[in-house]
């Protein structure tokens, strides 16, 4: 193996893992669902019933679990998951 050949091989290993980084980085966890069960978030859009909600710095989609809208702004709490949408309630502020 000629020391270009190797550089080239080097050079796309490099860019590779750079990719394999990058895609992984912007993916949910799968595995930490469970832990938002609970958590606290804040309504960035009107859930009527659908919208979106912010927590631990992540956008999620969400539902209200009892169909009823609530207000951007508003803190709600995660009750459970269905997929990838979020079923919260409304906390007592």
């Amino acid at each position: 193996m000629t020391s270009t050949s190797a550089i080239v091989l080097v050079a796309c290993i490099l860019v590779a893992a750079a990719v394999v980084a990058a895609v992984s980085h912007h993916k949910k966890s799968g595995t930490g669902d469970v832990k938002l069960i609970g958590a606290t978030g804040l309504v960035e859009t009107t859930l009527d019933p659908h919208g979106t909600v912010l927590i631990h710095g992540e956008l999620w989609r969400a539902c209200s679990n009892d169909a009823n809208a609530i207000e951007t702004g508003s803190k709600v709490s995660v009750v459970g998951m269905r997929d990838h949408l979020l079923l919260v309630s409304l906390r007592d502020q």
